[in-house]
């Protein structure tokens, strides 16, 4: 398991909240066992740490309630979405109250005008679309797992279709939020710009509820397109596919999706999807559009492969089939796992410029296979981000070293080629000992923002700093 801390609990402080708390929301306050191990680090392999109780809120003001009685208290309150998160996020080092947004689901508002919406953070993507869907309008943002909204927020969350629609700092306008002692505040707003005062909403996207938990979140959307295309095209070699990347994004194809598997991958996705996919070096990517612009879109990108080498081009519009491969997709790391059931995987992200790519990438792929760990990758490459899945058992202090190693050594790897040490999963409690290495003294002004906004230290305590 990794290496984290357990920080000093406060156990009168718990039972006089706990006492507070029960009094005010009865059976939405549970304490058993096996709830609290659900709400805490379930993932990857960052250890289980427990909260002492999980409340089960519905609105803004009684997620203030829930603050304004651990702030009382000095007892930590760490916010929880659906738990998909990689890096300890929803940990309780320190214990304290779990405060879930399994209930506060509400779309508050559509605006079709103006294509933003209001909506609580507990609503997931795919419910949101859902419920979009007879409005011709759709939120773009995709992680692979069916995340909330408010989780996606916390994180800085990106995915598939980053490259043509951005991340989640992209496409939130303003958000209410609950600071440390208790007080609602407003950032942002529905106007798609403002020179009013300090970027408030950027502060909080990102924090991973260290600086105030998020209740309602204004988002601007997008209009579903006329028409979608997907294709693969298979590549020697990774470097060839991260060519044709490079080539494409600078040719100003405006591409919504473009994903890199490796070999391993994709033997992985075809044995769990069913699929028939060349075991080479893949491209999957989608074109959004007109018809016209999205057969043009396929074809211009068909000529660029062929340049760098690839090979078994085919490209489709049908929703059945663009589904199938999506889904296969976002089932990668399930079917990475079934590579080796007998061993956990340790999924590490980082991203780079995208002329950096096939030499990270390659590297990367050398490393697993010098320190003997099966490990394959798959990347959102368009914006030159990838994800290496790391296959060892936890219970082998020898390997567990070695993936140690080896998601260290890729971070300073990264920051060395002017990328970040994680492009999407967040620092959390798991990648906090690289946040230094990238940001030097600025790390410094972090904490003093920290501790401005929450000088005891109770939003969810032992991550990012």
């Amino acid at each position: 398991m990794a290496r984290i801390d357990r920080l000093p609990r406060n156990e009168d402080g718990i039972a006089a909240a706990l006492a507070e708390l029960k009094a005010t929301f009865g059976e939405r306050l549970q304490t058993g066992q096996a709830i609290r191990d659900q709400h805490a680090h379930t993932t990857t392999w960052v250890a289980n740490q427990a909260p002492d109780a999980v409340a089960f809120p519905r609105t803004t003001e009684e997620v203030a309630a829930i603050v304004r009685s651990c702030a009382a208290h000095r007892v930590p309150v760490i916010p929880f979405g659906t738990g998909t998160s990689l890096e300890g996020h929803v940990n309780a080092p320190a214990g304290g109250i779990c405060l879930s947004t399994r209930d506060m689901t509400d779309v508050i508002a559509v605006n079709e005008a103006d294509l933003d919406c209001t909506i609580q953070p507990g609503i997931t993507r795919k419910a949101l679309n859902e419920h979009l869907r007879a409005t011709g309008l759709f939120f773009p943002i995709d992680p692979g797992a069916d995340a909330s909204l408010g989780g996606m927020a916390a994180t800085r969350a990106s995915g598939t279709n980053a490259v043509r629609y951005g991340t989640m700092k992209d496409n939130v306008l303003g958000l209410t939020a609950v600071m440390a002692d208790g007080r609602v505040i407003h950032t942002g707003g529905r106007a798609r710009k403002s020179s009013a005062g300090y970027d408030l909403t950027r502060l909080l996207v990102g924090s991973e509820g260290t600086l105030g938990i998020i209740t309602e979140i204004t988002l601007r959307l997008q209009g579903i397109p006329e028409a979608m295309s997907s294709a693969t095209c298979s590549f020697p070699t990774v470097a060839a596919a991260c060519e044709a990347v490079i080539a494409t994004i600078q040719m100003g194809v405006p591409v919504a999706r473009i994903e890199l598997l490796d070999a391993l991958q994709v033997r992985a996705v075809n044995a769990y999807s069913k699929l028939t996919l060349p075991e080479s070096p893949l491209l999957l990517l989608e074109f959004h559009g007109t018809e016209a612009g999205v057969a043009e879109q396929a074809e211009t990108f068909g000529e660029i492969a062929a340049d760098a080498g690839g090979t078994e081009f085919t490209w489709t519009t049908s929703p059945e089939e663009r589904t199938k491969l999506w889904q296969a997709r976002h089932d990668s790391y399930w079917a990475s796992l079934a590579l080796d059931p007998t061993r956990k995987g340790i999924s590490t992200d980082v991203c780079v410029p995208i002329s950096r790519l096939a030499e990270c990438v390659t590297a990367a792929q050398a490393r697993t296979q010098e320190l003997g760990i099966t490990a394959p990758v798959v990347g959102h490459v368009g914006d030159g981000n990838f994800h290496v899945l790391l296959l060892v058992d936890p219970e082998s202090p020898e390997e567990t070293a070695k993936a140690d190693d080896f998601t260290g050594w890729l971070a300073d790897l990264a920051i060395s080629m002017g990328g970040t040490c994680t492009g999407e999963h967040g620092i959390g409690q798991g990648k906090r000992a690289y946040l230094r290495r990238e940001h030097g003294d600025a790390v410094d002004d972090m904490v003093a923002i920290k501790r401005a906004l929450d000088p005891d230290g109770i939003l969810n305590p032992g991550k990012i700093l």
